[in-house]
């Protein structure tokens, strides 16, 4: 605990007093989940590398976005999420000048269980906005007026499946002229369409992947990699990683041994021929060095981490310079430091404690971590291997439950989605 923990307390009030409207931010951009690669690695500079007691200032606040934990993409002036409204399931557009809602358009029905509402992010590319249900059902809007240009489900065309009950929670991938998304289906594990249309370009038949985990896709999203000199798309399901070949959707490798029987989550982080895994319930996480194959593309192991090591249930993880920093354990997150190329753990882990609690969703930017902590915790940790430091913390206004939604910094900017609520922060230095 530290001092911030102190004024967590008020911090609510006191950010809210300090309301400002101000000119739209920079189109810097952040137009899909984890940023422009994937990575939860933001380019900005120039930010604050402390927060005062209270927490940077609000500069707006939006409501009506209804129940849900999709994050948002930020591009062209615009602020995508997504959300359960007036018994649907809705991608809504903001202005990033002032949060006042420009467009919602109908995705699919809502999703109810104990906390409800669509997990997914936007996609935004040009002007279409990709969004994808919890029932699968995928549609392309346009940027300007949320006006439906296409749509596929993911049950319905392909036969998807997922490996547990919270449903579909990936945020589609747009590569070239492809967008791509994880059915789960034997024949139709990964599917490329044609970004324009909808139309189907290729499948990818899923095979053997191994006795671990389950059938079916998982909470994960793809990313892209050219390890072993091959362009794939690497991703998470319910038996473990996979890579895919980009050019036709083949089946390049796997690797089983992170997977569990319940909910597989993490992004994946990909350097070069390096891909780091993890996975909460009790699993652990694991680097694969991938590498050309008989025309194809092999993944050995490097290492793997036990649980007790290094677990990531949700919340996802960072590789800044040489080093992996993260929320360790099931249903927590615990700081921690872990170089890349060993798995040491450098700082951190089971022991490190702050004043947040529950998972952790992480993102980078300019020196800085920034911990958004399922009790409605926001901190600044610097992002450095000598140590753990943090440089300030407040608390999110309105939280009633799990506070979930990973943060976005863009346009000099900290956005914070908080169920029906969201905070656009300024957090430019000077």
């Amino acid at each position: 605990m530290s001092r911030y923990a102190a004024v967590a307390a008020v911090a609510a009030v006191a950010a809210l007093a300090g309301l400002t409207m101000a000119a739209a931010p920079a189109p810097v951009g952040w137009p899909q989940w984890r940023g422009p690669n994937r990575d939860g690695v933001s380019t900005e500079t120039g930010l604050l590398r402390a927060w005062p007691a209270t927490g940077p200032t609000v500069v707006w606040k939006a409501s009506g976005l209804g129940t849900g934990f999709s994050s948002v993409s930020v591009a062209n002036g615009r602020v995508f999420t997504m959300g359960d409204v007036n018994g649907a399931q809705h991608v809504i557009a903001l202005s990033a000048t002032d949060g006042k809602k420009l467009w919602s358009a109908r995705v699919g029905t809502p999703w109810v269980d104990q906390y409800g509402g669509p997990r997914g992010t936007p996609t935004v590319d040009g002007d279409l906005v990709y969004a994808l249900g919890t029932a699968g059902d995928l549609v392309a809007v346009d940027a300007a007026t949320g006006k439906e240009r296409w749509r596929k489900s993911l049950p319905g065309d392909f036969g998807g499946q997922m490996m547990s009950m919270w449903t579909w929670s990936e945020s589609p991938l747009v590569d070239g002229d492809r967008l791509l998304v994880t059915p789960g289906a034997k024949t139709a594990l990964l599917v490329a369409l044609d970004k324009r249309t909808g139309k189907e370009i290729w499948r990818t038949a899923a095979g053997d992947l191994g006795p671990k985990g389950k059938e079916g896709a998982a909470y994960s999203s793809i990313v892209i990699s050219n390890g072993g000199g091959v362009k794939q798309y690497v991703q998470l399901v319910g038996k473990g990683l996979v890579g895919v070949r980009a050019s036709d959707g083949k089946l390049l490798w796997n690797y089983n041994r992170v997977a569990n029987d319940v909910a597989n989550i993490p992004t994946p982080v990909v350097k070069g021929d390096l891909v780091f895994t993890s996975t909460g319930y009790q699993t652990g996480a694991a680097l694969v060095r991938l590498a050309a194959a008989s025309g194809g593309v092999s993944a050995t192991e490097v290492y793997f981490l036990d649980g007790k090591v290094f677990q990531n249930h949700h919340g996802g993880m960072v590789l800044v310079g040489d080093h992996i920093y993260a929320g360790h354990g099931h249903n927590r997150g615990n700081p921690i430091a872990i170089e890349l190329a060993t798995g040491k753990v450098v700082w951190g882990g089971a022991e490190q404690k702050n004043a947040g609690t529950g998972s952790a969703a992480v993102a980078y930017a300019d020196g800085s971590l920034y911990f958004r902590y399922q009790n409605g915790t926001m901190m600044l940790i610097e992002a450095s291997p000598a140590g753990y430091a943090e440089k300030g913390a407040f608390a999110i206004p309105g939280v009633s439950g799990p506070s979930w939604p990973h943060p976005v910094i863009t346009g000099g900017r900290l956005y914070i989605r908080e169920q029906d609520t969201l905070y656009a922060y300024d957090v430019k230095r000077g």
